[in-house]
Parts: C-alpha cells; sequence; structure tokens
C-alpha cells in the first residue's frame, strides 16, 4: 500500500509541476501550495518506506494527465489521492500510519473542494472522498 501511494504521490508532484504553468497568479499559488504538500507526502513515504527496507519506487520519467482543464487535472489529482489514503486508513493497524493517513485524505478532500470551487463547481464532495454516491 505505501509503495502504491509514493508512486501516486510521485504523480502528483508531477501534475502540479506540469499543470501549474497553465493557471493564472491566483490558481498557481493555490498548485505551489499543493505541490508542495505532495513532496512532503513524497519525502514522509520515502523515509517510511526505507526505514523498513521495502523498495522505493523512483518517479516515473513522465505521467499521464488527467483530461481537462488544469483546475480539473488537480480535481482528478487529488480525488484519486483520496481514494488511496483512505484505503491505508481502513487497512493499517499502525496508529502512526493511520494518523498520516487521514491528514493525507483531509488535506486532499480540502484541496480538491477548493479546486472545485475555483471552477465555480459545486464544492461539496461525496459522502467519504474517493468513493461514489
Amino acid at each position: 500500500m505505501l509503495t502504491e501511494l509514493l508512486a501516486a504521490e510521485h504523480a502528483a508532484v508531477y501534475g502540479y509541476g506540469v499543470l501549474g504553468a497553465h493557471l493564472d497568479d491566483r490558481r498557481r499559488v493555490a498548485a505551489l501550495s499543493a505541490y508542495d504538500a505532495h513532496r512532503v507526502l513524497r519525502d514522509s513515504l520515502l523515509a517510511r518506506l526505507s526505514a523498513r527496507s521495502l523498495p522505493t519506487p523512483a518517479p516515473a520519467l513522465a505521467y499521464a494527465s488527467p483530461a481537462g482543464t488544469p483546475a480539473q487535472q488537480a480535481i482528478a489529482l487529488e480525488d484519486g489521492l483520496c481514494v488511496l489514503w483512505r484505503d491505508l486508513v481502513a487497512s493499517t493497524d499502525s496508529t502512526d500510519l493511520r494518523g498520516l493517513a487521514v491528514r493525507a485524505l483531509s488535506d486532499a478532500a480540502v484541496r480538491a473542494v477548493r479546486w472545485r470551487q475555483s471552477t465555480r463547481q459545486h464544492p461539496v464532495t461525496v459522502p467519504l472522498p474517493g468513493t461514489a454516491g
């Protein structure tokens, strides 16, 4: 699960780097903040995997971007991460990992709502981000 999350955080760092170039100044600030948050999560996952002597997959050379406008791409990135962080909350017995996952899930859900608001979409997410409902 942690290696899958690491791969997704690598993709988010890449994705925000690409889409940030296509945003106005106000949205670029939000993208930079998200970029930094995902770098911190990526680095935390790298450290946790290394401490457990588990493989730490390197980032890919490139990632497929979600379809849509840059804001829609950011929403897709955050929604996808919500699913993975939610799955970690459900699957771990570690209080430390569960705490990290809850914080990361909450932060990703808030970023997704803010991106929706920036595009004048209805800001309400599904009852538990990452689920259909």
